[in-house]
């Protein structure tokens, strides 16, 4: 049995970033409190071991002090939330993903010029809520062609896109908006990891017998993979950890393939490689 691992799979750069700089927090001695503006990433180990070692999430922020030190979460906050803090003199830990960063100035910038805001992705994800945030809630928010088709005729609006989107997704709904907007600025803010995590997926899962996307449940850029391997494997299993893995799975199976979502952690993705492995006597190829 061949084992195949996606050659993009884990951890991004914007989520590799707020985790350790996370971590670093527990070496500082100076009596402050740290919290998260929410869950850090979409993965509840690394949450869990982040509130273990006394991190915690938190949702609302009018009990924090000046004693008190937040960190922002990779998905990003909104401008309402982030002045507010600020004006508590809270100490900030800006780890909003670079990618999310600039969706939020592209926002803030147009909504101020007069533009309508569209923005592609999910209405209830943290990340498109903390954009919206950045024009004052009013954005259209849009997931789907059916959304985009009853979206009123407008005159001058600017597009963007949730960072963990699929392309397929960007240009369809954006096939609709050209039809529906005079003067439709878009900016294709789909991340370049996240293009190229999905892309690998999608070749490797042309490969395989059976394919194992890694990443927590709640977690966009995760579901987008399964929905992808789906496509082209129908042997396509989510899972979270290794304990979820039914070893019966693989008896009469050739080759295993692996994905994991950005927010998976690489000793997540070697457990379920040990785990596939105490299945079969057999090397296994990464």
């Amino acid at each position: 049995m061949k084992i195949l691992v996606a050659n993009n799979a884990g951890f991004c750069f914007g989520v590799k970033r707020a985790v350790e700089k996370a971590y670093d927090q527990l070496n500082n001695k100076d009596g402050k409190n740290t919290y998260t503006y929410g869950d850090l990433i979409h993965n509840p180990q690394v949450v869990s071991d982040l509130e273990g070692k006394g991190i915690k999430s938190i949702k609302k922020i009018e009990n924090l002090t000046k004693n008190d030190r937040i960190i922002i979460r990779t998905h990003g906050i909104s401008e309402k939330i982030y002045n507010n803090l600020k004006e508590k003199k809270i100490e900030l830990i800006d780890m909003t993903c670079p990618f999310v960063k600039r969706v939020q100035k592209i926002v803030n910038g147009y909504y101020k010029k007069g533009y309508c805001i569209i923005i592609i992705g999910d209405k209830n994800h943290p990340e498109v809520i903390g954009v919206n945030g950045w024009c004052n809630d009013s954005a259209f928010v849009v997931k789907s062609v059916d959304d985009a088709k009853i979206l009123p005729h407008l005159n001058k609006a600017c597009v963007v896109a949730q960072t963990t989107i699929t392309q397929e997704m960007w240009d369809d709904i954006l096939d609709i908006l050209n039809k529906k907007v005079d003067e439709l600025i878009s900016f294709n803010t789909i991340c370049d990891a996240t293009h190229k995590r999905q892309k690998s997926a999608e070749e490797l899962s042309k490969e395989v017998d059976i394919m194992i996307v890694i990443g927590g449940k709640n977690s966009s850029n995760t579901q987008k993979l399964k929905k992808i391997c789906e496509s082209n494997c129908k042997n396509t299993i989510q899972i979270e950890s290794a304990g979820e893995i039914d070893i019966n799975t693989f008896r009469d199976v050739d080759i295993v393939g692996i994905t994991a979502g950005a927010s998976t952690p690489d000793y997540l993705i070697e457990e379920v490689i040990k785990k596939i492995m105490g299945t079969r006597k057999e090397d296994s190829n990464e």
